[in-house]
């Protein structure tokens, strides 16, 4: 793999010539370091790396009125919930003194 010198962007090869897809910058392939590029001794593989569950534990707490009856909080704790399909997060807020749960509208 070979990066372009002019804008940065990853080249592709076209023949013996390395051709940028960006700003058409061209350079010639060297086969020896291309070679060496390829070599396989002493890679490992250490598996897929975690990932951590932004879900897990990620409330906070803010300002914000509990719209529950009788109730008179001012703090409420929230989440950040994805939306159904992905397109977008829904914030839901958890009164700290009733427990009431609503959603930001």
């Amino acid at each position: 793999m070979r990066f372009c010198d002019e804008c940065g962007s990853m080249m592709h090869t076209e023949g013996d010539t390395w051709v940028c897809r960006s700003c058409e910058n061209e350079a010639s392939r060297d086969s020896g370091a291309e070679a060496a590029m390829a070599v396989e001794d002493g890679q490992r593989d250490d598996g897929a790396p975690d990932v951590a569950d932004a879900t897990q534990d990620a409330t906070e707490t803010m300002q914000e009125p509990c719209p529950a009856e009788g109730c008179d909080s001012e703090r409420a704790d929230y989440e950040m919930m994805p939306k159904p399909g992905g397109s977008y997060e829904v914030r839901l807020f958890t009164c700290v003194e009733c427990g009431h749960r609503w959603r930001e509208t």
